[in-house]
């Protein structure tokens, strides 16, 4: 394999704790980044052109957050 595989920009990870069908689960992925850049479309800050918005340190931090907990529980 020469491409990523099962790295939470190609997957998606879930705390099986938590899991429930038909609802929006918690994630280890890239979700909250993009939920984060889709609000920005929805108030009108960003129309998905280049270049994109400055990331704030927070949603930075939290979207690292996510990565390193997935990596801890896959490890």
């Amino acid at each position: 394999l020469v491409d990523e595989v099962l790295t939470p920009d190609s997957s998606r990870y879930w705390p099986v704790a938590g899991y429930a069908p038909g609802r929006d689960q918690p994630s280890f992925d890239k979700q909250y980044l993009r939920n984060w850049l889709l609000e920005r479309v929805a108030r009108g800050e960003w129309h998905k052109e280049p270049p994109g918005p400055v990331l704030p340190a927070e949603v930075l931090r939290e979207t690292r957050s996510k990565y390193e907990e997935a990596a801890r529980l896959l490890a």
